[in-house]
Protein backbone atom coordinates (compact mmCIF):
# COMPACT_ATOMS: atom_id res chain seq x y z
CA UNK A 1 0.00 0.00 0.00
CA UNK A 2 3.02 2.27 0.54
CA UNK A 3 3.62 2.13 -3.22
CA UNK A 4 0.16 3.40 -3.99
CA UNK A 5 0.35 6.18 -1.41
CA UNK A 6 3.65 7.42 -2.79
CA UNK A 7 2.30 7.23 -6.31
CA UNK A 8 -0.73 9.30 -5.36
CA UNK A 9 1.49 12.04 -3.93
CA UNK A 10 3.54 12.12 -7.11
CA UNK A 11 0.42 12.07 -9.25
CA UNK A 12 -1.16 15.08 -7.62
CA UNK A 13 2.07 17.05 -7.57
CA UNK A 14 2.53 16.51 -11.28
CA UNK A 15 -1.06 16.68 -12.51
CA UNK A 16 -1.03 20.46 -12.82
CA UNK A 17 2.44 20.66 -14.34
CA UNK A 18 4.15 19.12 -17.37
CA UNK A 19 2.32 16.22 -19.01
CA UNK A 20 5.41 14.35 -20.25
CA UNK A 21 5.77 10.64 -19.61
CA UNK A 22 6.48 11.46 -16.01
CA UNK A 23 6.01 7.91 -14.78
CA UNK A 24 9.32 6.98 -16.37
CA UNK A 25 11.16 9.64 -14.39
CA UNK A 26 10.81 7.76 -11.11
CA UNK A 27 11.87 4.36 -9.89
CA UNK A 28 9.36 1.80 -11.10
CA UNK A 29 9.82 -0.15 -7.84
CA UNK A 30 8.56 2.85 -5.87
CA UNK A 31 5.57 3.96 -7.86
CA UNK A 32 4.30 1.29 -10.27
CA UNK A 33 1.31 -0.81 -9.14
CA UNK A 34 2.15 -4.47 -9.67
CA UNK A 35 -1.22 -6.18 -9.25
CA UNK A 36 -4.86 -5.55 -10.05
CA UNK A 37 -5.51 -5.14 -6.32
CA UNK A 38 -2.97 -2.32 -6.12
CA UNK A 39 -4.34 -0.77 -9.29
CA UNK A 40 -7.85 -0.94 -7.83
CA UNK A 41 -6.62 0.98 -4.79
CA UNK A 42 -5.20 3.64 -7.08
CA UNK A 43 -8.50 3.79 -8.97
CA UNK A 44 -10.50 4.22 -5.76
CA UNK A 45 -8.34 7.15 -4.65
CA UNK A 46 -7.58 8.93 -7.93
CA UNK A 47 -10.38 8.03 -10.37
CA UNK A 48 -13.50 7.81 -8.19
CA UNK A 49 -14.86 11.18 -6.99
CA UNK A 50 -15.22 10.00 -3.39
CA UNK A 51 -16.20 13.09 -1.34
CA UNK A 52 -15.54 15.58 -4.13
CA UNK A 53 -17.98 18.47 -4.54
CA UNK A 54 -18.34 19.04 -8.28
CA UNK A 55 -20.06 22.40 -8.61
CA UNK A 56 -22.62 24.85 -7.25
CA UNK A 57 -24.28 25.79 -10.53
CA UNK A 58 -27.69 25.89 -8.83
CA UNK A 59 -27.02 29.61 -8.29
CA UNK A 60 -27.42 30.04 -12.05
CA UNK A 61 -30.92 28.59 -12.04
CA UNK A 62 -34.44 29.62 -11.11
CA UNK A 63 -34.37 27.19 -8.17
CA UNK A 64 -32.54 29.79 -6.04
CA UNK A 65 -33.43 33.35 -5.02
CA UNK A 66 -31.50 36.06 -3.17
CA UNK A 67 -32.81 37.40 0.15
CA UNK A 68 -30.14 40.06 0.59
CA UNK A 69 -27.93 40.49 3.67
CA UNK A 70 -29.44 39.52 7.01
CA UNK A 71 -29.15 41.71 10.11
CA UNK A 72 -28.83 40.64 13.73
CA UNK A 73 -30.80 41.96 16.69
CA UNK A 74 -28.62 45.08 16.92
CA UNK A 75 -29.16 46.02 13.27
CA UNK A 76 -25.72 44.93 12.10
CA UNK A 77 -25.17 42.69 9.09
CA UNK A 78 -24.48 39.04 9.94
CA UNK A 79 -20.85 38.72 8.87
CA UNK A 80 -20.97 35.01 8.10
CA UNK A 81 -23.85 35.56 5.73
CA UNK A 82 -22.11 38.50 4.04
CA UNK A 83 -19.32 36.14 3.02
CA UNK A 84 -21.80 33.73 1.44
CA UNK A 85 -23.72 36.57 -0.23
CA UNK A 86 -20.60 37.92 -1.90
CA UNK A 87 -19.29 34.46 -2.83
CA UNK A 88 -22.47 33.76 -4.77
CA UNK A 89 -22.84 37.18 -6.36
CA UNK A 90 -20.85 36.62 -9.61
CA UNK A 91 -22.79 33.51 -10.62
CA UNK A 92 -26.16 34.75 -9.40
CA UNK A 93 -25.80 37.99 -11.40
CA UNK A 94 -24.44 36.19 -14.50
CA UNK A 95 -21.16 38.07 -14.37
CA UNK A 96 -19.15 37.01 -17.44
CA UNK A 97 -16.02 36.98 -15.25
CA UNK A 98 -17.71 34.73 -12.68
CA UNK A 99 -14.86 32.22 -12.72
CA UNK A 100 -12.02 34.74 -12.92
CA UNK A 101 -12.12 36.49 -9.57
CA UNK A 102 -13.16 33.81 -7.08
CA UNK A 103 -10.30 32.79 -4.81
CA UNK A 104 -11.47 29.17 -4.65
CA UNK A 105 -11.34 28.95 -8.44
CA UNK A 106 -7.72 30.07 -8.45
CA UNK A 107 -6.80 27.23 -6.11
CA UNK A 108 -7.97 24.59 -8.58
CA UNK A 109 -11.24 23.63 -6.91
CA UNK A 110 -13.47 24.46 -9.88
CA UNK A 111 -15.31 21.68 -11.71
CA UNK A 112 -13.01 22.09 -14.73
CA UNK A 113 -9.86 21.34 -12.72
CA UNK A 114 -11.58 18.67 -10.64
CA UNK A 115 -12.91 16.72 -13.61
CA UNK A 116 -9.69 16.83 -15.59
CA UNK A 117 -7.76 15.75 -12.50
CA UNK A 118 -10.04 12.74 -12.13
CA UNK A 119 -9.91 12.02 -15.88
CA UNK A 120 -6.15 11.94 -15.51
CA UNK A 121 -6.59 9.36 -12.76
CA UNK A 122 -8.82 7.22 -15.00
CA UNK A 123 -6.30 7.38 -17.84
CA UNK A 124 -3.33 6.52 -15.64
CA UNK A 125 -5.10 3.44 -14.29
CA UNK A 126 -6.10 2.25 -17.77
CA UNK A 127 -2.60 2.88 -19.13
CA UNK A 128 -1.26 0.55 -16.42
CA UNK A 129 -3.78 -2.26 -16.98
CA UNK A 130 -1.75 -4.44 -19.33
CA UNK A 131 1.31 -4.36 -17.08
CA UNK A 132 -0.11 -5.66 -13.80
CA UNK A 133 -0.64 -9.19 -12.52
CA UNK A 134 -4.22 -10.38 -12.28
CA UNK A 135 -7.00 -12.11 -14.15
CA UNK A 136 -8.69 -10.82 -17.28
CA UNK A 137 -11.91 -10.55 -15.29
CA UNK A 138 -10.22 -8.26 -12.75
CA UNK A 139 -8.68 -6.13 -15.49
CA UNK A 140 -11.99 -5.83 -17.32
CA UNK A 141 -13.74 -4.83 -14.10
CA UNK A 142 -11.21 -2.04 -13.54
CA UNK A 143 -11.42 -0.88 -17.15
CA UNK A 144 -15.21 -0.82 -17.04
CA UNK A 145 -15.24 1.35 -13.93
CA UNK A 146 -12.63 3.76 -15.32
CA UNK A 147 -14.47 4.13 -18.63
CA UNK A 148 -17.70 4.88 -16.79
CA UNK A 149 -16.01 7.44 -14.56
CA UNK A 150 -14.23 9.14 -17.45
CA UNK A 151 -17.53 9.38 -19.31
CA UNK A 152 -19.24 10.81 -16.22
CA UNK A 153 -16.61 13.54 -15.85
CA UNK A 154 -16.75 14.45 -19.54
CA UNK A 155 -20.53 14.69 -19.41
CA UNK A 156 -20.25 17.07 -16.45
CA UNK A 157 -17.67 19.13 -18.35
CA UNK A 158 -19.45 19.33 -21.69
CA UNK A 159 -22.81 20.22 -20.12
CA UNK A 160 -21.12 23.04 -18.21
CA UNK A 161 -18.71 24.54 -20.75
CA UNK A 162 -20.48 23.93 -24.07
CA UNK A 163 -23.81 24.74 -25.65
CA UNK A 164 -26.55 22.07 -25.42
CA UNK A 165 -26.34 19.34 -28.05
CA UNK A 166 -29.98 19.79 -29.07
CA UNK A 167 -29.80 23.53 -29.69
CA UNK A 168 -31.31 24.00 -33.15
CA UNK A 169 -29.09 26.88 -34.29
CA UNK A 170 -25.76 25.10 -33.80
CA UNK A 171 -24.05 22.22 -35.60
CA UNK A 172 -22.64 19.68 -33.11
CA UNK A 173 -20.06 18.71 -35.72
CA UNK A 174 -18.64 22.25 -35.58
CA UNK A 175 -19.62 23.65 -32.17
CA UNK A 176 -16.93 23.64 -29.51
CA UNK A 177 -17.03 21.00 -26.83
CA UNK A 178 -14.18 20.42 -24.38
CA UNK A 179 -10.68 18.95 -24.85
CA UNK A 180 -10.61 15.15 -25.04
CA UNK A 181 -7.66 13.69 -23.16
CA UNK A 182 -7.68 9.90 -23.48
CA UNK A 183 -4.23 8.93 -22.22
CA UNK A 184 -1.97 9.92 -19.36
CA UNK A 185 0.88 10.47 -21.82
CA UNK A 186 -0.23 13.83 -23.17
CA UNK A 187 2.15 16.04 -25.11
CA UNK A 188 3.30 19.39 -23.80
CA UNK A 189 1.89 22.58 -25.28
CA UNK A 190 -1.74 22.23 -24.34
CA UNK A 191 -4.75 20.52 -25.85
CA UNK A 192 -7.41 22.21 -27.98
CA UNK A 193 -11.16 21.77 -27.74
CA UNK A 194 -12.88 18.94 -29.58
CA UNK A 195 -16.27 19.42 -31.19
CA UNK A 196 -19.51 18.81 -29.35
CA UNK A 197 -20.15 15.78 -31.57
CA UNK A 198 -16.72 14.30 -30.83
CA UNK A 199 -17.11 14.70 -27.08
CA UNK A 200 -20.60 13.20 -26.96
CA UNK A 201 -19.40 10.40 -29.24
CA UNK A 202 -16.52 9.58 -26.91
CA UNK A 203 -18.81 9.60 -23.87
CA UNK A 204 -21.19 7.24 -25.67
CA UNK A 205 -18.38 4.91 -26.71
CA UNK A 206 -16.91 4.80 -23.20
CA UNK A 207 -20.29 4.09 -21.62
CA UNK A 208 -21.30 1.37 -24.06
CA UNK A 209 -18.00 -0.43 -23.50
CA UNK A 210 -18.23 0.13 -19.76
CA UNK A 211 -21.75 -1.31 -19.63
CA UNK A 212 -20.63 -4.52 -21.34
CA UNK A 213 -17.48 -4.92 -19.25
CA UNK A 214 -19.27 -4.25 -15.98
CA UNK A 215 -22.21 -6.48 -16.84
CA UNK A 216 -19.87 -9.38 -17.60
CA UNK A 217 -17.16 -8.88 -14.99
CA UNK A 218 -18.19 -6.83 -11.97
CA UNK A 219 -20.95 -6.51 -9.40
CA UNK A 220 -20.50 -3.50 -7.07
CA UNK A 221 -20.58 -4.41 -3.40
CA UNK A 222 -21.68 -0.94 -2.23
CA UNK A 223 -23.37 2.19 -3.58
CA UNK A 224 -19.92 3.82 -3.69
CA UNK A 225 -18.89 1.69 -6.71
CA UNK A 226 -20.38 1.63 -10.20
CA UNK A 227 -21.75 -1.33 -12.14
CA UNK A 228 -23.78 -2.06 -15.25
CA UNK A 229 -26.96 -0.41 -13.89
CA UNK A 230 -25.02 2.81 -13.31
CA UNK A 231 -23.71 2.67 -16.90
CA UNK A 232 -27.21 2.14 -18.32
CA UNK A 233 -28.53 4.98 -16.18
CA UNK A 234 -25.85 7.38 -17.38
CA UNK A 235 -26.50 6.28 -20.97
CA UNK A 236 -30.16 7.21 -20.52
CA UNK A 237 -29.04 10.64 -19.29
CA UNK A 238 -26.62 11.06 -22.19
CA UNK A 239 -29.26 10.17 -24.78
CA UNK A 240 -31.77 12.48 -23.10
CA UNK A 241 -29.29 15.34 -23.48
CA UNK A 242 -28.81 14.35 -27.15
CA UNK A 243 -32.55 14.12 -27.81
CA UNK A 244 -32.39 10.46 -28.85
CA UNK A 245 -35.73 9.36 -27.39
CA UNK A 246 -35.60 5.73 -28.52
CA UNK A 247 -32.24 5.19 -26.83
CA UNK A 248 -33.44 6.91 -23.64
CA UNK A 249 -36.33 4.46 -23.46
CA UNK A 250 -34.05 1.51 -24.23
CA UNK A 251 -31.46 2.17 -21.54
CA UNK A 252 -33.84 3.47 -18.90
CA UNK A 253 -35.84 0.28 -19.34
CA UNK A 254 -32.73 -1.93 -19.09
CA UNK A 255 -31.76 -0.27 -15.81
CA UNK A 256 -35.30 -0.35 -14.40
CA UNK A 257 -35.58 -4.06 -15.16
CA UNK A 258 -32.75 -4.65 -12.68
CA UNK A 259 -33.60 -1.93 -10.17
CA UNK A 260 -37.10 -0.42 -10.22
CA UNK A 261 -36.99 0.45 -6.50
CA UNK A 262 -38.29 3.76 -5.18
CA UNK A 263 -38.23 4.71 -1.51
CA UNK A 264 -41.73 5.40 -0.13
CA UNK A 265 -41.41 8.81 1.46
CA UNK A 266 -43.96 7.85 4.11
CA UNK A 267 -41.07 5.84 5.59
CA UNK A 268 -39.61 9.19 6.68
CA UNK A 269 -42.64 9.84 8.91
CA UNK A 270 -42.01 8.55 12.43
CA UNK A 271 -44.54 7.09 14.85
CA UNK A 272 -45.24 10.57 16.23
CA UNK A 273 -46.31 11.78 12.80
CA UNK A 274 -43.20 13.92 12.32
CA UNK A 275 -41.24 13.89 9.07
CA UNK A 276 -37.78 12.76 10.18
CA UNK A 277 -35.51 13.15 7.17
CA UNK A 278 -32.37 11.01 7.19
CA UNK A 279 -31.24 12.04 3.71
CA UNK A 280 -31.78 10.44 0.32
CA UNK A 281 -28.17 9.49 -0.33
CA UNK A 282 -27.70 6.97 2.42
CA UNK A 283 -26.55 3.41 2.42
CA UNK A 284 -29.97 1.90 3.18
CA UNK A 285 -31.88 3.70 0.41
CA UNK A 286 -32.80 1.11 -2.21
CA UNK A 287 -33.18 3.69 -4.99
CA UNK A 288 -29.56 4.86 -4.82
CA UNK A 289 -27.55 3.39 -7.68
CA UNK A 290 -24.31 5.26 -6.97
CA UNK A 291 -23.35 7.84 -4.35
CA UNK A 292 -20.47 10.24 -3.70
CA UNK A 293 -19.80 13.79 -2.49
CA UNK A 294 -20.48 15.57 0.79
CA UNK A 295 -22.77 18.13 2.37
CA UNK A 296 -20.73 21.25 1.60
CA UNK A 297 -22.47 21.37 -1.77
CA UNK A 298 -25.51 22.72 0.08
CA UNK A 299 -23.93 24.90 2.73
CA UNK A 300 -21.50 26.96 0.63
CA UNK A 301 -24.20 29.40 -0.41
CA UNK A 302 -27.03 28.26 1.89
CA UNK A 303 -25.33 28.33 5.30
CA UNK A 304 -27.46 27.62 8.36
CA UNK A 305 -25.22 29.50 10.76
CA UNK A 306 -27.75 31.71 12.45
CA UNK A 307 -31.46 32.12 13.03
CA UNK A 308 -31.81 34.80 10.35
CA UNK A 309 -32.79 33.94 6.78
CA UNK A 310 -29.59 33.27 4.78
CA UNK A 311 -28.62 35.28 1.68
CA UNK A 312 -29.80 32.64 -0.78
CA UNK A 313 -32.70 30.24 -0.46
CA UNK A 314 -35.00 27.96 -2.39
CA UNK A 315 -36.95 30.13 -4.84
CA UNK A 316 -40.65 30.80 -4.53
CA UNK A 317 -41.23 29.45 -8.04
CA UNK A 318 -39.77 26.09 -7.01
CA UNK A 319 -41.50 25.91 -3.63
CA UNK A 320 -44.87 26.62 -5.22
CA UNK A 321 -44.59 23.56 -7.45
CA UNK A 322 -45.21 21.22 -4.51
CA UNK A 323 -48.61 20.12 -3.26
CA UNK A 324 -48.28 21.31 0.34
CA UNK A 325 -51.04 20.11 2.64
CA UNK A 326 -51.36 21.61 6.12
CA UNK A 327 -53.13 18.70 7.80
CA UNK A 328 -50.92 16.43 9.90
CA UNK A 329 -53.05 13.56 8.64
CA UNK A 330 -51.95 14.25 5.08
CA UNK A 331 -48.83 16.25 4.23
CA UNK A 332 -49.42 15.92 0.48
CA UNK A 333 -46.21 15.91 -1.55
CA UNK A 334 -43.62 14.92 1.04
CA UNK A 335 -40.72 16.17 -1.06
CA UNK A 336 -41.31 19.70 0.19
CA UNK A 337 -40.65 18.66 3.78
CA UNK A 338 -37.92 16.15 3.01
CA UNK A 339 -35.91 18.08 0.41
CA UNK A 340 -35.77 21.42 2.23
CA UNK A 341 -34.90 22.68 5.69
CA UNK A 342 -37.30 25.38 6.84
CA UNK A 343 -36.66 28.85 8.27
CA UNK A 344 -39.50 31.07 9.43
CA UNK A 345 -41.94 28.87 7.51
CA UNK A 346 -40.06 29.01 4.20
CA UNK A 347 -37.57 26.64 2.55
CA UNK A 348 -34.00 27.86 2.65
CA UNK A 349 -31.66 25.07 1.69
CA UNK A 350 -31.63 21.50 0.41
CA UNK A 351 -31.80 18.80 3.06
CA UNK A 352 -32.27 15.93 0.62
CA UNK A 353 -28.62 14.99 1.13
CA UNK A 354 -27.27 17.02 4.04
CA UNK A 355 -29.27 15.19 6.69
CA UNK A 356 -27.09 12.11 6.22
CA UNK A 357 -24.18 13.51 4.30
CA UNK A 358 -21.65 10.92 5.45
CA UNK A 359 -23.09 8.67 2.74
CA UNK A 360 -22.85 11.16 -0.10
CA UNK A 361 -24.70 14.02 -1.75
CA UNK A 362 -24.59 13.21 -5.47
CA UNK A 363 -24.74 10.31 -7.86
CA UNK A 364 -27.44 8.31 -9.59
CA UNK A 365 -30.96 7.50 -8.38
CA UNK A 366 -33.72 5.29 -9.76
CA UNK A 367 -36.05 8.31 -9.76
CA UNK A 368 -34.04 9.80 -12.63
CA UNK A 369 -34.72 6.70 -14.74
CA UNK A 370 -38.49 7.11 -14.45
CA UNK A 371 -38.19 10.80 -15.31
CA UNK A 372 -35.84 10.24 -18.25
CA UNK A 373 -38.13 7.62 -19.74
CA UNK A 374 -41.28 9.67 -19.12
CA UNK A 375 -39.82 12.72 -20.87
CA UNK A 376 -38.59 10.66 -23.82
CA UNK A 377 -41.98 8.98 -24.17
CA UNK A 378 -43.82 12.30 -23.96
CA UNK A 379 -41.60 13.76 -26.70
CA UNK A 380 -42.09 10.66 -28.81
CA UNK A 381 -45.86 10.90 -28.28
CA UNK A 382 -45.75 14.50 -29.50
CA UNK A 383 -43.91 13.52 -32.68
CA UNK A 384 -45.58 10.19 -33.50
CA UNK A 385 -48.89 10.21 -31.64
CA UNK A 386 -48.60 6.63 -30.35
CA UNK A 387 -51.07 6.34 -27.45
CA UNK A 388 -48.92 3.63 -25.86
CA UNK A 389 -46.16 6.20 -25.30
CA UNK A 390 -48.57 8.52 -23.51
CA UNK A 391 -49.84 5.67 -21.33
CA UNK A 392 -46.34 4.54 -20.34
CA UNK A 393 -45.15 8.11 -19.68
CA UNK A 394 -48.07 8.64 -17.30
CA UNK A 395 -47.39 5.28 -15.65
CA UNK A 396 -43.78 6.30 -14.98
CA UNK A 397 -44.81 9.68 -13.58
CA UNK A 398 -47.50 8.19 -11.36
CA UNK A 399 -45.19 5.44 -10.11
CA UNK A 400 -42.70 8.07 -8.99
CA UNK A 401 -45.30 10.42 -7.53
CA UNK A 402 -47.08 7.65 -5.62
CA UNK A 403 -43.84 6.99 -3.73
CA UNK A 404 -43.49 10.69 -2.88
CA UNK A 405 -46.98 11.44 -1.55
CA UNK A 406 -48.32 10.95 1.97
CA UNK A 407 -50.65 7.99 1.53
CA UNK A 408 -51.05 7.00 5.19
CA UNK A 409 -54.68 8.06 5.24
CA UNK A 410 -55.35 9.27 1.70
CA UNK A 411 -54.61 7.22 -1.41
CA UNK A 412 -52.51 8.89 -4.09
CA UNK A 413 -54.64 10.05 -7.04
CA UNK A 414 -53.09 9.34 -10.44
CA UNK A 415 -52.68 12.19 -12.90
CA UNK A 416 -54.17 11.65 -16.37
CA UNK A 417 -53.18 14.00 -19.18
CA UNK A 418 -54.33 13.53 -22.76
CA UNK A 419 -52.75 16.53 -24.49
CA UNK A 420 -49.16 15.95 -25.61
CA UNK A 421 -47.88 19.45 -24.87
CA UNK A 422 -49.49 19.43 -21.43
CA UNK A 423 -47.92 16.03 -20.73
CA UNK A 424 -44.46 17.29 -21.67
CA UNK A 425 -44.95 20.39 -19.50
CA UNK A 426 -45.94 18.17 -16.59
CA UNK A 427 -42.79 16.09 -17.15
CA UNK A 428 -40.71 19.26 -16.99
CA UNK A 429 -42.25 20.33 -13.69
CA UNK A 430 -42.02 16.85 -12.19
CA UNK A 431 -38.36 16.69 -13.13
CA UNK A 432 -37.80 20.01 -11.38
CA UNK A 433 -39.71 18.87 -8.28
CA UNK A 434 -37.72 15.67 -7.97
CA UNK A 435 -34.22 16.62 -9.13
CA UNK A 436 -33.90 20.18 -7.79
CA UNK A 437 -30.56 21.25 -6.29
CA UNK A 438 -28.95 17.97 -7.29
CA UNK A 439 -26.30 16.93 -9.84
CA UNK A 440 -26.67 20.20 -11.77
CA UNK A 441 -29.85 18.87 -13.41
CA UNK A 442 -31.77 22.14 -13.47
CA UNK A 443 -28.94 24.06 -15.14
CA UNK A 444 -28.72 21.49 -17.93
CA UNK A 445 -32.51 21.40 -18.30
CA UNK A 446 -32.68 25.20 -18.61
CA UNK A 447 -30.13 25.00 -21.41
CA UNK A 448 -31.60 22.13 -23.39
CA UNK A 449 -35.14 23.53 -23.11
CA UNK A 450 -34.00 27.03 -24.10
CA UNK A 451 -35.35 28.79 -21.01
CA UNK A 452 -34.58 32.27 -19.66
CA UNK A 453 -33.97 33.04 -15.98
CA UNK A 454 -34.34 36.34 -14.13
CA UNK A 455 -32.61 36.96 -10.80
CA UNK A 456 -32.94 39.87 -8.36
CA UNK A 457 -29.83 40.48 -6.23
CA UNK A 458 -29.93 42.68 -3.13
CA UNK A 459 -26.63 43.86 -1.66
CA UNK A 460 -25.67 45.75 1.47
CA UNK A 461 -26.77 49.01 -0.16
CA UNK A 462 -30.34 47.71 -0.17
CA UNK A 463 -30.71 48.11 -3.93
CA UNK A 464 -32.43 45.31 -5.83
CA UNK A 465 -30.60 44.68 -9.12
CA UNK A 466 -32.23 42.55 -11.81
CA UNK A 467 -30.11 40.28 -14.02
CA UNK A 468 -31.52 38.12 -16.81
CA UNK A 469 -30.07 35.11 -18.55
CA UNK A 470 -31.69 35.24 -21.98
CA UNK A 471 -32.93 32.13 -23.73
CA UNK A 472 -30.08 30.54 -25.74
CA UNK A 473 -27.61 32.96 -24.17
CA UNK A 474 -23.88 32.74 -24.84
CA UNK A 475 -23.59 31.99 -21.12
CA UNK A 476 -25.31 28.65 -21.66
CA UNK A 477 -21.68 27.69 -22.31
CA UNK A 478 -20.05 28.89 -19.10
CA UNK A 479 -16.73 30.75 -19.25
CA UNK A 480 -13.77 28.41 -18.95
CA UNK A 481 -11.97 29.32 -15.69
CA UNK A 482 -9.12 31.78 -15.98
CA UNK A 483 -6.62 29.34 -14.48
CA UNK A 484 -7.37 26.77 -17.20
CA UNK A 485 -7.07 29.37 -19.96
CA UNK A 486 -3.80 30.63 -18.50
CA UNK A 487 -2.29 27.13 -18.38
CA UNK A 488 -3.34 25.96 -21.85
CA UNK A 489 -2.64 28.24 -24.80
CA UNK A 490 -4.59 25.93 -27.13
CA UNK A 491 -7.90 26.61 -25.38
CA UNK A 492 -10.47 28.87 -27.03
CA UNK A 493 -12.67 30.80 -24.59
CA UNK A 494 -16.45 30.72 -24.94
CA UNK A 495 -18.11 33.91 -26.22
CA UNK A 496 -19.22 36.06 -23.30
Amino acid sequence: MRKITLYSILFFSLALGSCKKFLEEYSQDEIRPGTTDELSSLMYSDAYPRQTVMDNFDLLTDDVMCNGPAKDGTGNFVSGYLTALEAGRPMFKYDVTMFDATSSIASGTDVYSICYGKIKGCNVVMDYLDGVKGTDKERNAIKGQCLFLRAYYYLRLVTAYAQPYTRTDIDPAKALGVPLVLTSKVKDGGVGRNTLEEVYGQIESDLLTAATLLNDNYTPATIFRVGNVAAWTLLSRLYLYKGNWDKVVEYSSKALEQNPNLTPFTSFINTSGVVANTGLYNIVNAEIIWAFGNSTVATTYFPSLYSQTPPYSVSSSLAQLYDQQTSTANFGDLRYKIFFSLSNGGPYYAAKYTANAVYGASGLRVAELYLNRAEALSKRFLSKGDAADRTQALADLNTLRASRYDNRNTAYANVDISDGNALFSFCQNERRRELCLEEGFRWVDIKRWGLSVTHVFTGTDGLAVTSTLAANSNLYALPIPYTAMNNNDQLVQNPR
